[in-house]
């Protein structure tokens, strides 16, 4: 339904794209970023809240291509939980029902790109994420890297990073139910683990005119013990010089899960964006 939703929305906005006659602004020199953020609240017969943020600050010039990033995702909504009460008999369900968190993730990443001549650079680049819903409670990589711009003109970017890492998993703790129904359910914490990794990179800029633009970021960090990539596909529209509005849809996909976790995600957001 998401996805549906995202195709529809860039669909929609390809008739925009055409109308639209004014070529783009050439690639900017110096520093330059977005911030971006989207909000939804419900009260009533249903409570939730949801909120996404991020902030982008990059910088370009003829020896250096730079990217710092910071975002978060929170979402509480009313949850309905069943535990078995196990003094009647025979056993019966009972459903409550709390506002509790459902999504709470945050990262960081930045990477330094020193170029070599007008396609060729070396990349140093470190992620780190907090994700208290996924099969990690943490993970973190620092690579370093060779990147070649293939193309860089008014319409279009793309360029490809690859190189070695370094790369830290916390696998999230979970909890084992004692054979004696008196017994506190055990904690069990497993070891963090760590080795090194290859890690990629595309990044695709399209730009249908000066107001309208379609970006495609592929991250893929693998390793031995997991996988990891992560799409971030987004439709921009401007409002004006600085104001734009944004449909993004992001994958994220971890190769090896513990019992419980799906290995896909995804998230369909519609957000304000701020550039400057």
């Amino acid at each position: 339904m998401k996805t549906t939703l995202f195709a529809s929305t860039v669909l929609l906005a390809l008739p925009i794209a055409a109308l639209a006659a004014d070529p783009p602004p050439p690639p900017s020199t110096g520093w330059s970023g977005t911030g971006e953020a989207g909000l939804a609240l419900a009260s009533g017969n249903t409570k939730s809240q949801n909120l996404n943020a991020k902030l982008d600050i990059k910088f370009n010039d003829d020896q250096w291509k730079d990217d710092f990033y910071l975002l978060a995702q929170r979402n509480k909504a009313n949850v309905t939980i069943a535990t078995l009460d196990t003094s009647t008999n025979p056993p019966t369900t009972i459903n409550t029902t709390r506002y509790d968190l459902t999504a709470n993730r945050y990262e960081t990443g930045a990477s330094l790109g020193y170029k070599i001549d007008d396609h060729s650079y070396i990349v140093g680049a470190g992620r780190y994420e907090h994700d208290e819903f996924s099969p990690y409670d943490y993970q973190y990589i620092l690579s370093i890297g060779y990147g070649y711009q293939v193309l860089k003109n008014a319409h279009d970017e793309l360029a490809f990073e690859v190189g070695p890492g370094y790369k830290v998993v916390q696998p999230t703790s979970f909890y084992l139910t004692p054979v004696d129904p008196g017994s506190p359910a055990v904690k069990v914490q497993p070891d963090s683990d760590s080795q090194l990794a290859a890690r990629g990179k595309m990044e695709y800029k399209h730009s249908f005119s000066g107001a309208v633009s379609f970006t495609d970021v592929l991250v893929v960090e693998s390793a031995s013990g997991n996988t990891f990539v992560q799409n971030d596909a987004g439709l921009s529209v401007k409002m004006n010089s600085h104001l734009a509005l944004k449909a993004a849809l992001q994958t994220r996909h971890n190769s090896e899960v513990t019992a419980g976790f799906k290995k896909t995600d995804e998230l369909f957001t519609t957000n304000l964006v701020y550039g400057f």
